[in-house]
């Protein structure tokens, strides 16, 4: 069996990213520097032929995953599995907590102008974000962080390609701008 093969299998298999040290399992002989070189020779070739799927770098790791450019396609099939939506209160906490972090309750609570109870524990159930501490306040209070899962969910190597917060503003008016167009 090629080398190559055996690492796309594992990928493909794969739920969750896998790390080059975790695919040197595959062979004994390999190294993490062979890895690499294998999996960009996969990456290359899955662009070469345009194929639906593609190699991608996220939460530390490497996964096979579905181009972006085909999720309306599968969207409109009842086989294929739909990640959960997040309610606009989810986003917005979601993001007060990537940003800030760690952060706790109260400091969510005061951002937002609303409680956040609820939406924390909501997010805690989906394990995109978790308990990383206790802060030096009133009744040492819980301090909340992102997951790995988080970088997996959204497709992020790590917290550094989160957008800057100047970035933001035009993300966020080409998108509005591209729903207003639809």
């Amino acid at each position: 069996m090629r080398r190559s093969r055996m690492i796309e299998a594992l990928l493909f298999a794969s739920e969750a990213p896998l790390t080059a040290s975790d695919l040197t399992r595959v062979d004994e002989t390999l190294d993490e520097e062979q890895i690499e070189g294998i999996l960009a020779e996969l990456k290359q070739e899955y662009e070469t032929e345009e194929r639906a799927f593609g190699l991608y770098e996220i939460a530390g790791g490497y996964q096979i995953l579905t181009r972006p450019e085909y999720a309306s396609v599968l969207e409109r099939f009842d086989s294929v599995p739909l990640t959960n939506r997040l309610s606009p209160a989810a986003l917005e906490t979601l993001a007060i907590i990537a940003y800030r972090q760690p952060v706790g309750r109260a400091e969510v609570e005061e951002i937002r102008g609303v409680g956040a109870g609820g939406v924390l524990k909501t997010l805690l159930e989906r394990n995109l974000v978790d308990v990383v501490g206790r802060g030096e306040g009133l009744g040492r209070p819980l301090l909340y962080g992102t997951t790995r899962y988080f970088l997996e969910h959204f497709g992020f190597r790590s917290l550094e390609e989160l957008p800057r917060s100047d970035e933001l503003a035009v993300i966020l008016s080409e998108k509005t701008t591209d729903a207003t167009e639809a």
